[in-house]
């Protein structure tokens, strides 16, 4: 599968508990984090849901 690099860019503050343990789950810890993981349907789908607290970019 492919890798996509994952950057949080918005902080988590006085976002729903759910979008801040996606974010989590997601291995991300702090604004400019940056993780690369494989592009599963799961992965996906959560990048989906905190989109607008993230940046994608293909590996």
């Amino acid at each position: 599968m492919a890798k996509i690099k994952i950057t949080q860019i918005k902080s988590v503050i006085d976002r729903s508990e759910r979008q801040k343990r996606t974010i989590q789950a997601l291995g991300l810890k702090r604004i400019n984090h940056a993780v690369e993981v494989e592009a599963t349907p799961s992965i996906i789908g959560m990048v989906r849901k905190v989109n607008h607290l993230v940046a994608v970019e293909t590996v």
